[in-house]
């Protein structure tokens, strides 16, 4: 409780301290007088940006034999997105979505290696399309803050590449958690599991290409809701800023809230766009997540309530069989 408790004080803290620092009626103009046909548009780009990570993620369970049906698949995505409404960091959903995966399939360690798989591409693919994206826009973005972030990002990534795929490292740093075997143990079934991805590099590369689609289609939704508020934002900015941002939501916070919106005034504001309209487009990107995790919420309550009818229409006749 204390913990999500200190998540929640940072959102609303970053969140006030930025409120508190702009021009709020630049932000509420840029937000009223936005194209509704525009930001319609941008909202289903949002939606496809879903629909490829949820195909990713479909490419590591077929490539580790896993047993999960499409619809139970995108029923725990969608509840998962749900989920990152509350819990801490962007990744909080993918717990949610393990462990109901896991309850389902019966097959634990390949549902946890998928998904940290799963999220090893989306950071590969971030990183990708930072580095390329800023090479070739390193022009008009002359800051070394974002270049450290960048070089930051790619030393992490390869880190953490060489740690899932390194059976002695990985044991070295499994053995941390020695005073908890059921946890050591789970961490190695984890291991042999990822490690199946070993001479697979088609189905690798297919889904660091996915991450980067994504990307590229995320960076336009931003650069399509910017259009809509009337903003000339070239997509460059969108394409090498967003990754970064995405990066930054996975701090401990709730939803990314806060946190999102204080990165892109950082970043927006060097290429000169106000802090305000900075706010604004942050916040309807947070509503569009909004939207499609409320979806995600209502599709699993009308899941579990058909299932708890099928079960409670099941039992009587079970009883009056046995009567």
């Amino acid at each position: 409780m204390i913990p999500f408790l200190a998540r929640f004080g940072l959102s609303v803290a970053l969140l006030g301290w930025i409120l508190s620092r702009i021009d709020l009626t630049k932000t509420w103009q840029a937000l009223k007088g936005a194209d509704p046909w525009l930001m319609a548009a941008a909202f289903l780009i949002f939606i496809s940006t879903n629909i490829i990570i949820f195909f990713r993620w479909k490419v590591f369970v077929k490539a580790l034999d896993l047993r999960c049906d499409t619809f139970n698949g995108a029923r725990w995505f969608l509840i998962g997105l749900f989920c990152n409404l509350f819990l801490p960091t962007s990744v909080g959903g993918d717990v949610v979505k393990g462990m109901g995966l896991a309850k389902a399939t019966g097959q634990n360690p390949k549902v946890f290696a998928s998904i940290v798989l799963d999220r090893l591409a989306g950071f590969s693919g971030i990183v990708v399309t930072a580095c390329v994206s800023f090479a070739f826009g390193r022009a008009v973005v002359q800051d070394s803050s974002v270049l450290a972030s960048i070089a930051l990002m790619t030393a992490v990534s390869m880190l953490l590449a060489v740690t899932l795929f390194s059976r002695r490292i990985f044991y070295w740093v499994a053995a941390a958690f020695a005073f908890w075997p059921r946890l050591k143990k789970g961490l190695m079934e984890l291991h042999d599991d990822i490690v199946l991805m070993r001479g697979k590099q088609v189905q690798g590369l297919e889904t660091v290409g996915l991450s980067v689609l994504a990307q590229l289609v995320l960076a336009f939704e931003f650069y399509v809701t910017a259009k809509a508020m009337h903003q000339q934002i070239p997509l460059v900015y969108f394409v090498i800023f967003s990754p970064l941002v995405c990066v930054a939501t996975s701090l401990p916070s709730i939803g990314g809230l806060g946190v999102r919106e204080v990165g892109w005034v950082y970043l927006l504001s060097k290429v000169g766009v106000h802090q305000g309209v900075a706010v604004g487009l942050s916040l309807l990107n947070f509503f569009f997540m909004v939207l499609v995790g409320i979806f995600g919420g209502f599709f699993y309550v009308a899941t579990l309530s058909g299932r708890r009818l099928q079960h409670h229409q099941a039992s009587p006749g079970v009883g009056r069989g046995g009567a």
